[in-house]
């Protein structure tokens, strides 16, 4: 072999090991792509924090709450007929008895709202709207005549008319809702053959001083006509006058009577609403919420 054809054959030789010994260069692998970002759930519609929803749900949709209601009308009846047999059975206090209760025609006297009708769907409304009670409100929704009967409300009263027991419808609605109310009743059954059953928070009685809200001279009243054998409420405003609106004041106003509860005064469960809630802020509604809110708050027993 020439000289030449040596030099080029190592040549060729060499470049082959050099390629071999290279090391061959891969192509660029792209970096893993980024996670797509967790969708965070949209925050809930509707109405804010409402101390009211429990309430409103439990007399809406609890098993407990109709069972509670209609217990407490069914044992009412099982009074009824021992009432009417007792000639001087009477369920008003001393104080509010006008007349006495011999030859008198026999009646029982109910309060209307969360007593006999249930106006849980304006609560709801509220609690929906976030919104309070106002009289705009409650007018309309007294004019729909949509509530419908507590449970065992309505059995009752057709049973204590079937037995000659005039019923008295007492309440604090205003006069000028009336005939809605009257209109509501009657188109659930309720027995009312006369409007003046109704005895509204506009309804004057002759020398007797209304203080308020409360319904005492309304019940004298129904004391110069008749021997009242029961009485019905979701509030003791509903039973007796309360001089005091704090918790020892209901506590002493309902104290001699206690022995009547469930034989002559029948209590119907409402957590929605009523006196004994303003009684733990001092009947300060304006107050801001917060404020009443904490007040409440200071009034629960943490057994600390």
């Amino acid at each position: 072999m020439t000289l030449t054809k040596t030099l080029a054959v190592s040549a060729l030789a060499l470049a082959l090991a050099a390629c071999q010994a290279m090391p061959v260069r891969e192509a660029p692998v792209a970096a893993p792509a980024a996670p797509a970002p967790t969708a965070q759930p949209a925050p809930a519609a509707g109405p804010g924090h409402n101390d009211n929803l429990n309430a409103v749900a439990w007399v809406q949709a609890s098993l407990e709450y109709r069972l509670l209601a209609g217990q407490t009308y069914r044992s009412a009846l099982y009074q009824l007929d021992r009432a009417l047999k007792t000639p001087d059975w009477d369920a008003l206090t001393p104080d509010e008895r006008l007349a006495p209760v011999d030859g008198l025609p026999p009646a029982v006297i109910v309060d209307i709202d969360e007593t006999v009708l249930d106006n849980s769907p304006y609560q709801a409304r509220l609690v929906r709207d976030g919104a309070f009670y106002d009289e705009v409100t409650w007018d309309a929704w007294v004019r729909e005549e949509k509530a419908k009967p507590v449970p065992g409300a309505l059995e009752f009263a057709q049973a204590a008319a079937a037995r000659g027991v005039t019923v008295f419808y007492l309440s604090n609605r205003a006069a000028h809702l009336e005939e809605p109310t009257l209109v509501n009743l009657r188109e659930l059954g309720f027995p009312i053959e006369s409007g003046t059953q109704f005895l509204g928070l506009g309804f004057f009685v002759e020398d007797c001083e209304q203080e308020g809200s409360e319904k005492g001279c309304r019940r004298k009243h129904v004391s110069k006509s008749h021997r009242v054998l029961m009485q019905f409420g979701d509030q003791i405003g509903d039973m007796v006058t309360i001089s005091a609106n704090t918790p020892a004041g209901r506590e002493q106003a309902m104290a001699p009577y206690a022995a009547w509860i469930g034989e002559r005064w029948f209590v119907l469960p409402n957590p929605t609403y009523g006196s004994w809630e303003p009684a733990l802020f001092n009947n300060a509604w304006t107050l801001p919420e917060a404020e009443r809110r904490q007040m409440k708050l200071d009034a629960l027993d943490y057994a600390e």
